[in-house]
C-alpha cells in the first residue's frame, strides 16, 4: 500500500520515510502542504498519509480541510503528526478533517499500531465499495434476464413446433435443433443469474477476476 508523508523538516522526513518502507510500505514523501496536495491530485494517490501539523504555507490542518473538501471517491485516513497536546488543538485537528493524531516525539510501536488501524480501514472500505459495485451489476444483469426470459420462451416454443412438424432427415432439422439447444442454454443461464443475490469471484485473464455464475446460483439454492 502507498503511503504519503508530508513533513518539512529534512531528517524527520528521512527518519519516517526509511521506517515506513522498512515496515513494506510504499512511500511518497513530501516537503509541505502543497507538495502534497499536488501528490494527491495524481492519478492512483495515496489513500493513507502521515502529514505533520507545522509546515510553511498549506500547514497540516488546511490540507486535511481541503482533502476533505474535494469528497473524493477514494478513502482517505489522514495522520497528523503534532507537537500540540492541548484538547482544543486536537479537536481543532480532528474537525478539519484528520483520521487520527499522533504526538511528537513519537513511538515507533506507537506509529505502526496507528497506521495499520488506517491500512484495515482503507481496505475494508475498498472490500465493501467493490462488493456494492458488484451488487449494482448483479441487480441489473437480474433484471435484463428477467426481460430476456419471454421471448426466449417464445422462441424456444416455436422452435419446438418447428420441429415437430420436421423430418429428422430433412438437412434443416439438426440446425434448428442446435438452435433450440442453444436457446435452451442462454435460459438456464439468465435462471442462474436471476438466483444470484450474492457474489462468488473465479480467477480470468491478466490476474482478473468475474463472477462464478455456477458457484454463485448453487450457493442461493442451497442457502448456505
Amino acid at each position: 500500500m502507498k503511503i504519503l508523508i508530508a513533513e518539512d523538516d529534512l531528517t524527520s522526513r528521512t527518519i519516517l520515510q526509511a521506517i515506513l518502507s522498512k515496515w513494506g510500505y510504499e512511500v511518497i514523501a513530501t516537503a509541505d502542504g502543497e507538495e502534497a496536495w499536488a501528490a494527491f491530485q495524481e492519478t492512483d494517490a495515496p489513500q493513507l498519509a502521515v502529514i505533520d501539523w507545522m509546515m510553511p504555507g498549506m500547514d497540516g490542518p488546511t490540507l486535511c480541510r481541503k482533502l476533505r473538501e474535494q469528497k473524493r471517491k477514494d478513502t482517505l485516513y489522514l495522520i497528523l503528526l503534532t507537537s500540540k497536546d492541548e484538547r482544543e488543538d486536537i479537536v481543532t485537528g480532528l474537525e478539519a478533517g484528520a483520521d487520527e493524531y499522533i504526538s511528537k516525539p513519537y513511538d515507533n510501536g506507537e506509529l505502526r499500531a496507528r497506521v495499520n488501524v488506517g491500512k484495515r480501514m482503507i481496505m475494508l472500505q475498498n472490500e465493501l465499495r467493490e462488493r456494492e459495485k458488484l451488487q449494482g451489476v448483479l441487480e441489473m444483469a437480474g433484471a435484463i434476464c428477467h426481460e430476456l426470459n419471454q421471448p426466449l420462451q417464445s422462441v424456444s416454443g416455436f422452435s419446438e413446433l418447428l420441429l415437430m412438424n420436421m423430418e429428422t432427415g430433412t438437412p434443416n432439422y439438426k440446425k434448428l435443433k442446435n438452435i433450440k439447444a442453444g436457446i435452451e442454454r442462454i435460459g438456464d443461464l439468465t435462471r442462474k443469474i436471476m438466483k444470484i443475490t450474492r457474489y462468488q469471484s473465479k480467477p480470468y485473464l491478466n490476474e482478473s477476476k468475474i463472477i462464478d455464475i455456477e458457484k454463485a446460483s448453487r450457493y442461493e439454492e442451497k442457502g448456505e
